[in-house]
């Protein structure tokens, strides 16, 4: 099963443990939150919303708040000595599709475990050396 969904002025074909890279969306690292504007489910019988599909959602975990790549507007006239250079930077949030629900229901799986990292021991045979 897919969905469509719109967030922040784009859309995204999505399916369960897809991550993607939206505009900045309120939420806590670790959270999971709803997103409500699903415009198609599909899978065997697909549904259009009309201009979205009533009870339908998306519950996604947020992974990360970060800033995307650095983009820089330069604008030159010539021969005026007329230079403008603006750069910005972009709010991005990494999401993680945990399922896609129906007709009103609630999610059901919470967020993930965070891995923790392996520390190396050292074994008595490199110690020794």
């Amino acid at each position: 099963m897919f969905a469509v969904i719109k967030t922040g002025g784009k859309q995204y074909r999505v399916v369960p443990d897809d991550v993607l890279e939206v505009g900045k969306i309120e939420g806590e690292v670790g959270s999971i939150i709803q997103l409500n504007e699903v415009l198609v489910l599909g899978g065997d019988t697909p549904v259009l919303g009309v201009p979205t599909v009533a009870g339908a959602s998306v519950a996604v975990e947020v992974l990360d708040h970060k800033r995307g790549p650095k983009v820089i507007a330069f604008k030159k006239r010539r021969r005026k000595n007329s230079r403008r250079k603006r750069g910005y930077r972009d709010e991005i949030t990494v999401l993680r599709i945990s399922e896609i629900l129906t007709d009103g229901a609630k999610p059901t799986k919470g967020p993930r475990p965070k891995r923790e990292k392996v520390a190396k021991e050292a074994t008595t045979e490199e110690a020794a050396a």
